[in-house]
């Protein structure tokens, strides 16, 4: 699971990370010896610190933690996780753990979900974790997963941005060989709108991601660009499943076809790391209103 390791995993180690902890971990993901996975929402859904609730309480040698984390991606296969907790009063009082998913007190249950990837719920039941497993400061978490979680959004706009690149390809495809009184479908003049419709929402995806993307890659402030990039996408790729869907007609929902997979996925990546009402808030709260 590339995403989940190195979006989620690495890129939280490298920002956040020793030196040691880099050394350590960075190379074996690298070479592809070891699985990262990132523990961050609970039960109450919640993008924001104050969501996180699940508590690690300080001892002699370093940290217990007890609480539940939900739609963990690639749970079951991971090695390590890097678990979001509290540690404090205040919201932002966040530090992360790089836990190991063997260890005693974690149990793990997978969860079925819509877009058949691998989901689990966790529940932490006095976790040990030594103080060395510490990533960054104590109570300076939020600050490494506001920038892993824009990092995350832009990604999985990358990602909607290439499924819905396949709808265009397959729909226009589709409705050139289609074949309804007497001829192609594709030279009706809805089905052509709707085809014209879906490069115009395909575009317009493609190019507001690679603007934030550019954003965060150079290191210029991009809250904007992000929460506009994700609202869009999410928006945008759920009217283009519906006109691919439009299009295609019942085959498009049958199991055999690839239609109903992209829109299921792209349904799930709508909702992680933001939905389109978080993020017009964010834009909203940008604009001071």
């Amino acid at each position: 699971p590339y995403f989940t390791t190195v979006v989620l995993g690495a890129m939280t180690i490298s920002n956040a990370g020793s030196e040691a902890q880099k050394n350590e971990y960075l190379p074996r993901i690298s070479e592809g010896q070891i699985i990262v996975t990132l523990a961050l929402t609970e039960p109450d859904a919640s993008w924001e610190p104050n969501g996180v609730q699940l508590e690690a309480t300080e001892t002699s040698s370093g940290y217990t933690l007890n609480g539940t984390k939900l739609f963990v991606p690639y749970a079951n296969v991971s090695d390590y996780l890097i678990v979001v907790a509290r540690t404090g009063s205040t919201d932002t009082d966040i530090s992360l753990f790089i836990v190991p998913s063997s260890a005693s007190g974690i149990s793990k249950t997978e969860l079925k979900t819509l877009g058949s990837d691998k989901q689990s719920e966790i529940i932490f039941n006095n976790v040990e974790i030594h103080s060395s497993n510490i990533l960054g400061n104590v109570n300076s978490g939020w600050d490494t997963l506001e920038k892993i979680t824009k990092l995350a959004a832009i990604g999985k706009c990358a990602e909607m941005s290439g499924a819905v690149q396949n709808i265009l390809d397959m729909t226009v495809e589709y409705a050139k060989q289609r074949t309804q009184f007497g001829r192609p479908i594709g030279t009706f003049q809805a089905v052509q709108h709707h085809c014209a419709n879906i490069a115009t929402e395909v575009e317009a995806s493609r190019l507001m991601t690679y603007q934030a993307g550019w954003a965060l890659s150079e290191g210029l402030p991009a809250d904007k660009e992000v929460a506009m990039a994700k609202a869009w996408v999410n928006e945008s790729a759920k009217r283009v499943c519906a006109l691919g869907h439009q299009t295609h007609g019942a085959i498009g929902f049958t199991q055999e076809h690839n239609l109903q997979l992209y829109t299921k996925r792209i349904k799930a990546a709508e909702l992680i790391f933001g939905d389109a009402q978080f993020h017009t808030n964010k834009i909203a709260h940008i604009l001071d209103l």
